[in-house]
């Protein structure tokens, strides 16, 4: 079974790790044995846990998943040559990751939270010989689609990388108007989580605009609600939240 090594064990390394187990062999590297303890408790399985002081990458497929800021650290850390290094960071450039951590390969990559239920919805670029590989092991945890451009994986970060966090806010404030209006919270939330495991089968064929005129008919209730989120002026933030996500990532 083939061994992938993670440095760094925040949210996203955990959620990465869940979706890899059961194809891979995990190991995990950072500075503090009892929260590597921990991280393995929550992957559910046992790994092998490595402090990263002068750990040897060498020939190791690694995934990388420290923050932005902290690669030069790391560097001064490890030692050895990686064979490939699959980095999670975002808006983290290929040449960065090269001229700090020296591996024979990169490729960037930018999943979800949805990888621990094998569902995240993952960009990648990078070395194109790695291409294959990159696509069965991020696949493991769901869906990938190679990118031409890092500027194109910058801009799917304001996507698919950060967009459960904007589902999250609107299915969230969607349950709060049912519940204003007498709805109980139990009840709203069942039917909340109901139309977006509906709704998420349906987007996979159907294009948006499609499925709201199939929804909307002339002055009913969908009207008068999607009126509503006109006036509120929802699209234009969703369009705005993606183009400050990815400013965000050029500035990083």
């Amino acid at each position: 079974m083939k061994t992938i090594t993670f440095i760094g064990n925040g949210n996203m390394a955990l959620s990465i790790a869940k979706g890899l187990k059961k194809n891979y062999k995990i190991e995990v590297v950072g500075r503090n044995i009892e929260i590597l303890k921990k991280f393995e408790k929550d992957i559910g399985t046992n790994i092998d846990k490595h402090i990263l002081d002068d750990f040897d990458v060498s020939d190791k497929t690694i995934m990388l998943c420290v923050k932005p800021a902290n690669v030069e650290e790391i560097s001064t850390k490890i030692k050895g040559k990686a064979r490939v290094i699959y980095s999670v960071l975002a808006g983290t450039s290929i040449s960065k990751l090269r001229q700090n951590l020296s591996p024979s390969a990169v490729v960037r990559t930018m999943p979800n939270l949805a990888a621990s239920i094998n569902k995240s919805m993952t960009t990648l670029t990078g070395d194109t010989e790695f291409q294959a590989e990159a696509e069965e092991l991020l696949g493991a945890i769901g869906t990938t689609r190679w990118l031409s451009s890092e500027k194109e994986i910058d801009i799917a970060t304001g996507l698919a990388g950060s967009g459960p966090a904007y589902l999250a806010l609107i299915a969230e404030a969607l349950t709060d108007g049912a519940v204003k209006q007498g709805l109980k919270r139990d009840d709203a939330m069942a039917i909340m989580r109901g139309l977006f495991g509906g709704f998420g089968e349906l987007i996979q064929d159907i294009h948006p605009a499609l499925l709201k005129d199939g929804v909307m008919s002339p002055g009913g209730t969908t009207a008068a609600g999607y009126g509503a989120l006109e006036d509120g002026n929802v699209r234009s933030a969703c369009i705005d939240a993606v183009a400050k996500a990815y400013k965000k990532a050029t500035e990083l």
